[in-house]
């Protein structure tokens, strides 16, 4: 039996030298065959060569082959890597609403930033941007003449909203970091909400240090928000793993190509609460780390998972050097929960159209148990304990929105404006919300209501099959009873449209921390979490 076992491992041996060997010469025969396209189209092709686009368009084609997430990075795009990485970049710090032919006009300063201290708010219009006009300029090449190295001067010709006089103001820029942790406090007497945005560098240690504040404040149970969270550094992820569970836990693996590169990640910190009940919130839009941290603490029980299923996003990327200062964000390996899962999408490319996982079928996915011996499942994303469905929101509202209608009104209403109550006693009113109608009125955007955008895909598959002028009566009365004039569905959708208001000047007035106390005012599914038992 010796000798056959030896054979065996002799084949296999031979087997993969020759695979390897296949490999590397396909490899080298392809590399080939580029250079000498490049060479042939360079020496005979009838117009000058755009070496630079076609090489960038190749790389590109070649590498979404593989994955969403494995890209190349050129020099010149090295600040966006690091705005993805770490949340911060050089300027101003400012939100901008940018017009073609008109001037930048300052949208939502930042609490703390340069344009906070140097007095820029929202309304204000930026002339020029170092002796440059902005009316000439894109939104992004305004945007990028803002930016630049700490510590370097920008020189702004403003006119400002309230007293309409023109001053220079010279602002010298800062590093700008996005916080992770937007906001911090007490739902109730006994309830803490921490929403966590990121997953850059020390946000364990700023969680560690609001939940200690919490506690302080009455703490009996916690919720951890990350609807939304895309995710992050891998580490920060584990490390607040490690605040919730005893250390020496396992709370993610890691596993590429070989039997070599798996690796198991355990906590190894105390943590500095193992009781405490925890909520966590997730929906279509928490990835990667967002799903190592849920799908960990539910793995181990340590936490109730509420809301919508998670991305599934279960791939981890490192960063690879190349000439020329360039950089590959490259996929290395899949991650996998404490119990075993991958959740990874089974199929990435095809997804709903906000970008979750659709429906999986159990036959697709496999079974696995939690450390009390509930039963999870893999297959795309982390499937909450608790099913919670999101508000419904209008095809009107998300006109609204997308469309930049709320955000023009919002800039128009501070420049008439100097002040609103405080956030705890701000609420937009009845008489506010006529303001609103009347300047929605005078805009151009497409108010249709869903049934109408289907009734008009409808009518055109009619007309391309010769069907709708017999039909034609039946087609005008649905028209007529579909039919609405933008008044009056503006009206019939207020208690939909004024959350969104109330955020956005809120946010305008008393900055970012404000709106998002506007947005746990009408927080339906949070409230909904808050009612139900938890595991």
């Amino acid at each position: 039996m010796k000798r056959y076992i030896i054979a065996l491992t002799l084949v296999l041996s031979a087997v993969q030298t020759v695979s390897a060997q296949s490999h590397n010469f396909k490899l080298g025969q392809w590399s080939e065959i580029q250079n000498s396209i490049i060479k042939e189209l360079n020496r005979s092709y009838v117009d000058s060569l755009p070496v630079d686009r076609i090489m960038r368009a190749g790389v590109n084609a070649m590498l979404e082959e593989l994955d969403p997430y494995t890209i190349y990075i050129p020099e010149e795009e090295n600040e966006d890597l690091q705005m993805l990485l770490s949340k911060t970049y050089g300027g101003i710090g400012a939100i901008i609403h940018k017009k073609v032919g008109e001037n930048v006009i300052i949208n939502e300063p930042y609490a703390g930033s340069p344009a906070e201290k140097y007095g820029l708010q929202c309304g204000d219009e930026i002339i020029q941007i170092d002796g440059v006009p902005t009316k000439d300029l894109e939104t992004k090449e305004s945007s990028d003449r803002m930016k630049g190295k700490p510590g370097t001067t920008v020189v702004f010709k403003v006119k400002k909203v309230r007293t309409g006089d023109t001053l220079d103001i010279n602002i010298v820029r800062e590093r700008i970091h996005f916080p992770d942790i937007e906001y911090a406090g007490m739902l109730d007497d006994t309830t803490g909400y921490i929403l966590q945005t990121g997953f850059t560098d020390n946000v364990s240690g700023e969680i560690r240090t609001k939940f200690q504040e919490l506690k302080k404040q009455g703490m009996k149970r916690l919720v951890l928000d990350l609807r939304g969270n895309g995710g992050g550094l891998m580490s920060e992820a584990i490390n607040i793993v490690s605040l919730f569970v005893p250390k020496g836990s396992l709370a993610v693996t890691s596993k590429g190509n070989t039997e070599e590169s798996v690796r198991k990640f355990h906590t190894t910190t105390e943590p500095i609460d193992t009781q405490i009940p925890i909520i966590v919130m997730i929906d279509s839009g928490s990835a990667s780390s967002s799903e190592i941290v849920s799908g960990a603490l539910q793995d181990l029980d340590r936490a109730t998972i509420m809301g919508k299923r998670s991305y599934g996003k279960g791939l981890v990327q490192s960063i690879m050097p190349l000439p020329y200062n360039g950089q590959m964000k490259i996929t290395t390996a899949k991650y996998y929960t404490p119990s075993g899962r991958c959740v990874q999408a089974i199929d990435y490319s095809s997804r709903n159209e906000d970008g979750s996982v659709g429906h999986i079928p159990d036959s697709l996915t496999r079974e696995f148990r939690t450390a009390g011996g509930r039963i999870v499942r893999d297959g795309g994303g982390i499937t909450p304990d608790v099913d919670i469905d999101f508000p419904d929101y209008s095809r009107l509202v998300y006109a609204l929105v997308l469309g930049g209608v709320i955000d023009q009104y919002v800039i128009d209403y501070a420049r008439r404006h100097e002040s609103i109550p405080a956030v705890d006693d701000f609420h937009y009113t009845d008489d506010d919300f006529e303001d609103f109608v009347r300047f929605a009125k005078t805009q151009d955007f497409d108010y249709r209501s869903s049934a109408k955008t289907l009734y008009d895909q409808m009518k055109k598959e009619l007309e391309k099959d010769g069907l709708a002028e017999s039909m034609k009566p039946e087609l005008d009365a649905l028209e007529k009873a579909l039919e609405m004039d933008k008044e009056r569905f503006i009206r019939l959708k207020k208690d939909e449209i004024i959350p969104f208001i109330e955020e956005e000047l809120a946010t305008r007035y008393w900055f970012q921390e404000a709106g998002v106390k506007i947005r746990l005012r009408y927080d339906e599914q949070l409230k909904t979490a808050l009612t139900k038992p938890m595991i």
